[in-house]
């Protein structure tokens, strides 16, 4: 009896795992079919180079003949503020705030296709040594860049 049992269990769980075969996730990157033409950035040049050459590189993985040409204009500021202090003035915590405001069009028709602003932002606190403090931070600003890269790619998929 108990193989049987044991047999009808391993028949159940092997067709429970092959019914999973055609998983697609929602937001597929093969879906977006895209090269960037044109850009222009505005504010912080650096963190706006960083997002531009993310999306550039996931274009060009694309191997599409029907390509949409887009142009993108990026504005990217970035605040640092001291958000806690100790009774002397020291500063213990900083919070660094990415503002973002993304246009794009479709290069040819010139259709506005995204027009969003993305804020985000990120604490952290004050190490002992500086060194580390500044790996903090720039640790801190790599997230948030890739967070809005992250919402970029949505909003395109999306449209």
């Amino acid at each position: 009896m108990k193989k049987i049992s044991y047999i009808i269990f391993s028949i159940f769980i092997l067709l429970w795992m092959s019914s999973c075969a055609g998983y697609k996730p929602i937001f597929s990157t093969e879906n977006l079919q895209f090269e960037i033409t044109d850009y222009s950035i505005e504010g912080n040049k650096k963190l706006g180079n960083q997002i531009y050459r993310k999306l550039y590189n996931l274009s060009k993985t694309q191997n599409s003949k029907e390509k949409r040409s887009l142009y993108i204009k990026f504005k990217i500021e970035k605040e640092k503020n001291s958000t806690v202090k100790d009774s002397k003035g020291k500063i213990l915590e900083y919070k660094i705030i990415l503002n973002s405001n993304i246009q794009i069009s479709d290069f040819l028709t010139n259709d506005e296709i995204l027009n969003q602003n993305f804020t985000f932002s990120s604490a952290f606190k004050v190490q002992d040594q500086l060194s580390e403090t500044k790996k903090l931070e720039s640790r801190s600003i790599q997230n948030l860049v890739d967070k809005t890269y992250e919402e970029i790619v949505i909003k395109i998929s999306e449209n």
